[in-house]
């Protein structure tokens, strides 16, 4: 293989009778977004219509065999699929599929998190997720984490079987990362506890929206932004003053469907810059043909950490890249996003007044100066509130 050569990979998925099959291939659409993010590259799609997922191999056994005569043919390195698959599940699979990886959307989250990860909090964080992954598969892995070496004195106990010895390993990283967390824990919340009452404002969005792109441009920082999904995992914090008012303005790690329960419980206490902050800037990519569900996906997890109370200011970014079909008006087919013009999307969102709104392109700066006025009056009542004699901010 040359050496700028990516491991190929094939990606699986299931259309259940209640399921939109474009639907789900725009999910497929995402997980091969997934696999490009972690160096793969992406090969082929599988779909098969089922009326539930396969207890013992997700999918039925046909599809498995069509899918390991394309992989040995084809040179494929890794089978993904799209939902968590049970440890059961994942064995019988590769005794089927036995040329390839088989991993699942869950597991090539986990990966990328390990990629991304850079500072020593983040990647304990991850550690741990991977092991709370790891703990109920590891039977029927075939490397071990600490094997027992022989001689006398060494086993883990009389009848003590491999699988027990690495379960009580796990079990034990785990207890020790999370303890080692608490204790960075403490020192982040000593450190939110010194800054003050400053206002804080905290980016949050669907991944690959644009957050540490408006991050940069409203507090002139150099935070890392790349064109890739999860480009930040460590919470940046920056002070920023607009006009004669200042304020603390967070970059959040990114929220995604079926984002896996270990990471939402390991990123829990990052995720502390969300729930403590004073107004939530909910970025969305308006160019998205799925941007209201990536919408309800941010909206929901944002209520399972205990956030869904937040005042709420919604930015609607990447309007330079905004697509849409003609629409007939002699056409009996309903107005979706696809048809709509940009302005008649606008003018409904608008419209709604559930929730302020802007939309802009931070990548031509569109829009930026109303942005910043539109946040420098939230701020300003805010602070004035709580610091009423200083009568200068108005």
């Amino acid at each position: 293989m040359a050496e700028n050569q990516k491991d190929k990979a094939v990606f699986v998925g299931i259309i259940r009778q209640t399921d939109d099959e474009a639907k789900v291939m725009e999910y497929l659409e995402e997980l091969e977004f997934l696999a490009d993010t972690a160096g793969y590259e992406g090969d082929r799609k599988f779909i098969q219509r089922v009326d539930r997922p396969d207890n013992a191999t997700y999918i039925r056994s046909g599809k498995l065999e069509e899918i390991q005569q394309y992989c040995e043919e084809n040179c494929i390195r890794y089978c993904i699929f799209d939902d968590e698959l049970t440890g059961m599940q994942q064995r019988n699979i590769e005794k089927v599929i036995k040329s390839v990886v088989v991993i699942d959307r869950t597991s090539l989250i986990l990966e990328i998190f390990a990629q991304r990860a850079q500072t020593a909090y983040a990647k304990m964080q991850v550690e741990l997720a991977r092991y709370n992954y790891m703990l109920p598969r590891l039977a029927g892995m075939w490397t071990h984490l600490e094997r027992q070496r022989g001689g006398r004195g060494t086993r883990g106990g009389m009848g003590e079987t491999q699988i027990e010895v690495d379960r009580r390993i796990v079990k034990q990283r785990i207890s020790r990362l999370k303890e080692q967390l608490k204790k960075v824990d403490r020192q982040m919340a000593t450190q939110r506890g010194n800054r003050g009452q400053l206002v804080r404002l905290a980016l949050v969005g669907y991944t690959n929206v644009g957050k540490s792109t408006l991050m940069n441009l409203l507090a002139k920082s150099d935070v890392f932004a790349e064109n890739k999904l999860f480009a930040t995992l460590d919470t940046t914090v920056r002070k920023v003053v607009i006009e004669n008012v200042p304020f603390l303005l967070s970059d959040t790690v990114g929220f995604i469907r079926k984002l896996p329960t270990q990471l939402i419980e390991a990123f829990k206490s990052t995720l502390d810059e969300v729930r403590e902050a004073d107004i939530l800037v909910h970025v969305v990519d308006i160019s998205h043909p799925d941007f209201e569900e990536q919408m309800q996906v941010v909206e929901n997890t944002l209520k399972e950490i205990g956030a869904g109370n937040k005042p709420v200011y919604v930015v609607f970014n990447k309007i330079d890249a905004y697509t849409y079909e003609e629409y007939d008006e002699f056409s009996l087919e309903p107005r979706t996003r696809l048809n709509r013009t940009l302005d008649e999307l606008k003018n409904s969102w608008i419209a709604q007044e559930k929730t302020p709104c802007i939309f802009i392109s931070a990548l031509n700066r569109t829009g930026l100066d109303k942005l910043r006025h539109d946040i420098y009056k939230m701020v300003a009542e805010i602070h004035a509130g709580r610091y009423p004699f200083n009568n200068f901010l108005w």
